[in-house]
């Protein structure tokens, strides 16, 4: 795992160096684990009845990742229970601060906060803006098991409210109905973020042997490209990363990308009162559009369940205020959602050979897929080829297997699986060689509206699912 420079605040993990008094925690941890000995949050101590449940915490006889013990997970539900105020607190506080793309400064202020008085070991904000929690592992490496890196990533900023007369409660008060906090950001993503925070502090008060070590991340400019993802992803490649995307508490294994193409088409501008003297680009920019509705697309054979690409023209401006003038240039933005067989440059092409048979007499026009250029907060600008790329991983895998069992142990229950329909930040991970999966207790339906709001319930167990993640992926 490489994990060098960027950092502002204390160096990472990887840099850090055991001190004697550090090895001897680690020596007592060991000694207290194998006589028996468990601790409470309250510092109880639990008898001789735990003998093979505290032996298999995290490994058998033979070394092997085993799986969480009725006991371990009754102490989980109870942590995640004591621990559910503060979560909606902190939840609520985060609707509370509004933090479009670029603005997420004062959140991640709040999240660093947050994480320092919940005990994590250490608490960053790298040069991307991006606040990084780190929870060593505390168990000991034994053979056939190395210690493996879990991230837990979600995102600060949030998309605009639009009108807010619109919304049934304020979109920035976080009002609690029914069980459920309303809100910009509610589902999309700042429940899920104090869920993953919170289950951070759960790990901390577990007073157990942590077999992984553990970075709860805060990133910046998801919504709008994923600069923060992209950044952390060049010095922060953990073994495995969790996506807290909106997933009701489902297990996600794939979205598709998101391609933006901008077509412009350029004619002649005249007075609109003399048309035909013209060349008016709106009529061939129609006769694209119309032409781009018939675009067909088939299913990926790799990845069939991501379904096929899509396209969705989403703006369309001209170089015209005046009302009275036949403007010179018409633009229109296409959003692709695409599977990995539909690759930028494919799509660039069958859009171009689109363009080029709906031109006019005297249009000319061109299609690109422009350079996306973000700037956090911090002031640090990035410039990314793609914006986000699909990924899609096959529900027989390994992380998946260990992921479904961790879930349904600690939640005891089956765990549906799914593919989000929207992008994430997991192509900027999964490009540097980390295991993506998504989790994280939003609804899907609700998010970018003005219904957005998140089930309380749903967060205390998307708390006590991503401790269990942390301990089960081996």
């Amino acid at each position: 795992m490489a994990t060098t420079g960027w950092f502002i605040g204390e160096s990472p993990a990887a840099t850090w160096a055991l001190t004697s008094e550090h090895r001897l925690l680690l020596l007592g941890t060991y000694l207290a684990t194998y006589t028996n000995i468990l601790f409470s949050d309250e510092g109880a101590v639990a008898g001789s009845t735990h003998r093979q449940e505290t032996k298999g915490l995290f490994m058998n006889d033979n070394n092997q990742a085993t799986e969480l013990t009725p006991t371990m997970v009754d102490t989980l539900w109870a942590g995640a229970q004591d621990l559910k105020e503060p979560m909606v607190a902190f939840a609520r506080l985060l609707i509370q601060t509004p933090s479009l793309p670029g603005q997420e400064e004062k959140v991640a202020l709040l999240v660093a906060a947050e994480m320092k008085k919940l005990g994590y070991d250490e608490v960053s904000t790298d040069k991307a803006g991006n606040v990084v929690g780190f929870i060593r592992a505390t168990a000991p490496e034994m053979a056939g098991r190395s210690k493996r890196s879990v991230m837990f990533n979600t995102h600060m900023d949030q998309v605009d409210v639009g009108d807010e007369s619109r919304w049934p409660y304020p979109p920035f008060h976080g009002v609690i109905k029914e069980g459920e906090i309303w809100g910009r950001g509610a589902s999309d993503l700042k429940g899920p973020l104090a869920a993953q925070v919170y289950a951070g502090a759960l790990l901390k008060r577990l007073k157990r042997p942590l077999p992984n070590d553990v970075y709860v991340v805060a990133v910046v400019q998801e919504e709008v490209g994923g600069l923060g993802s992209a950044a952390l992803a060049d010095y922060l490649q953990t073994d495995y990363a969790i996506i807290g995307e909106p997933s009701a508490n489902k297990l996600a294994l794939g979205h598709r990308g998101r391609v933006e193409i901008h077509v412009t088409i350029s004619g002649k501008s005249v007075h609109a009162s003399v048309p035909q003297n013209g060349v008016n680009p709106l009529y061939s920019m129609s006769k694209f559009l119309l032409a781009l509705q018939k675009m067909e697309f088939s299913v990926d054979p790799q990845h069939d369940a991501l379904g096929p690409t899509s396209v969705a023209p989403t703006l369309i401006t001209t170089d015209q205020a005046s009302p009275n003038v036949v403007p010179g240039e018409c633009r229109v933005l296409l959003d692709f959602r695409n599977t990995p067989a539909d690759t930028p440059g494919i799509l660039l092409e069958r859009v171009r050979a689109i363009l080029n048979s709906s031109l006019q007499e005297g249009a000319t026009g061109r299609a690109e897929v422009p350079p996306l250029t973000l700037t956090s907060y911090t002031g640090l600008s990035r410039t990314l080829d793609v914006a986000s790329a699909p990924f899609s991983i096959t529900p027989n895998g390994k992380v998946v297997t260990e992921a479904l069992a961790a879930l349904r142990q600690a939640l005891r229950r089956d765990i549906p699986i799914q593919y989000w329909r929207f992008a994430t930040d997991a192509g900027h991970l999964v490009a540097k060689g980390i295991q993506v999966i998504g989790f994280g207790p939003g609804y899907e339906e609700v998010i970018h509206t003005v219904n957005e709001r998140i089930s309380i319930s749903l967060m205390v167990e998307g708390m006590v699912a991503n401790a269990a993640l942390a301990l089960g992926l081996s």
